[in-house]
C-alpha cells in the first residue's frame, strides 16, 4: 500500500508540473480525486479492509498526500493565470495565411478563353441543370433517337408539384448553348462557353463522370470546314507550340454534318501507344459543321446560314500541358499534386 501511495505521488507531481493548460489540470483532478474512479480516492476506500493500526498509519499518509497534491494543483492554476495575464495578444495583427493559387483546370480554362477572345469570340455561360429540349431535342436528338445512347445521362428527379413537367438533366455537353444563343442573336456571331459537364460513366485514366469542357460555335454565311480547321489549329498551336502534331479524322455527332474529331499526338509515348492513349493519339475535340436541323430549331431561314461547332475537353488539355498521366488526379484535391501549380 505504501509503495502504491509513493508511485501515485511521483506520477501526480510530474503530471501537474508538466501541465500547460487549465483543462489538463482539471483532468488530473478527476484522475486522482474523482469520486468513483479517482486513484487516491480508491486507495482511501480500500482502507476499510485493514487493521486499525494500518488504517491509522496509511490513512494519515493518504490524507497528507491528498493535501499535498491539492496544493500543487492550486499552485499550478495560479502559475498559469499569472502567465496568461502577462501574455499580450495583438488582435490587429493578421495571422499568417499561406497564399492561395489557381487550380490547373482554371489556369487552362482561362488561357483557352483568352485565345478565343483574341480571335473575336464572345464568352457566355449556360446552366448546368439543363432541359431535355436544349440538351437533346434541339440538337437533332429527339426522344428515342439511338444517338442518345452516346451520352450516359444523369436525369434530375423533380417533385410531383413541380410547375414544369419537362425533363431536366445534368448537361452532358455544352452544346445546348448553341440554340440558346441562336434564339436571342442573329448571325454573324462567334461564341464559346466553358463549364462542367456530367456523364454517368466509369472512370479511368482518361475519363471522369464530371469534367470541364469548352464549347465553341460560329454562325454566319459561307462558312466551311476550312474555317473550322483554322480556328482549331490556331488554338492548339498557341496551347502547345507551333510544332504540335494534330490531325482531323471523320466522326459522327447528331448536331454536326459532316463531323470530325481532332486528335493530338500523345506526349507521354510519342505516338507509340501507352496506358493513357492506347493508340499514340488522344482525341482532344469533337467538331463539325452545324447541322441544318439545329438552325431550324432556332427558326433561322432555311439554307441562309452555315456554321461550325467544336467541343474541347479542358481536363484532357491540362493532362497534356502539365504532363499529368491520370485525369482523376485533377479532382481528388491531393495537395501534393495541386501545390505544384
Amino acid at each position: 500500500m505504501k509503495e502504491n501511495l509513493n508511485r501515485i505521488k511521483t506520477e501526480a507531481l510530474n503530471e501537474i508540473s508538466a501541465a500547460s493548460a487549465k483543462p489538463q489540470l482539471q483532468e488530473l483532478e478527476l484522475k486522482y480525486f474523482g469520486r468513483k474512479q479517482g486513484l487516491l480516492t480508491s486507495v482511501l476506500k480500500s482502507l476499510s479492509g485493514l487493521s486499525d493500526a494500518d488504517k491509522r498509519e496509511l490513512g494519515q499518509s493518504a490524507n497528507q498526500l491528498k493535501v499535498e497534491l491539492e496544493a500543487a494543483i492550486k499552485a499550478k492554476f495560479t502559475e498559469l493565470d499569472a502567465a496568461l495575464s502577462q501574455r499580450f495578444v495583438d488582435l490587429t495583427v493578421a495571422a499568417p495565411v499561406p497564399a492561395g493559387h489557381l487550380h490547373p483546370v482554371t489556369l487552362v480554362k482561362r488561357e483557352i478563353e483568352a485565345i478565343f477572345r483574341q480571335m473575336g469570340f464572345a464568352v457566355m455561360l449556360g446552366p448546368e441543370v439543363e432541359s431535355d429540349y436544349y440538351n437533346f431535342e434541339s440538337l437533332n436528338i429527339p426522344e428515342e433517337h439511338p444517338a442518345r445512347d452516346m451520352w450516359d445521362t444523369f436525369y434530375v428527379k423533380q417533385d410531383d408539384d413541380a410547375k414544369s413537367k419537362e425533363k431536366l438533366v445534368l448537361r452532358t455537353h455544352i452544346s445546348p448553348m448553341q440554340v440558346r444563343v441562336m434564339e436571342k442573336h442573329k448571325p454573324p456571331f462567334a461564341v464559346i462557353s466553358s463549364g462542367r459537364v456530367f456523364r454517368h460513366e466509369a472512370t479511368d485514366a482518361r475519363h471522369e463522370h464530371t469534367y470541364d469542357y469548352t464549347e465553341g460555335f460560329v454562325a454566319g454565311e459561307n462558312l466551311s470546314m476550312a474555317n473550322l480547321k483554322f480556328v482549331l489549329t490556331n488554338l492548339f498551336q498557341q496551347l502547345f507550340g507551333k510544332d504540335v502534331d494534330i490531325k482531323l479524322r471523320s466522326s459522327y455527332f447528331p448536331f454536326t454534318e459532316p463531323s470530325v474529331e481532332l486528335a493530338m499526338a500523345c506526349i507521354f509515348c510519342k505516338k507509340k501507344g501507352c496506358s493513357v492513349c492506347h493508340t499514340g493519339w488522344l482525341e482532344m475535340a469533337g467538331a463539325g459543321m452545324i447541322h441544318p436541323n439545329v438552325f431550324s430549331y432556332a427558326r433561322y431561314p432555311k439554307g441562309k446560314y452555315t456554321g461550325f461547332a467544336f467541343g474541347i475537353g479542358i481536363s484532357r488539355v491540362v493532362m497534356l500541358k502539365y504532363n499529368i498521366p491520370d485525369i482523376r488526379l485533377l479532382y481528388q484535391n491531393d495537395q501534393r499534386m495541386l501545390n505544384q501549380f
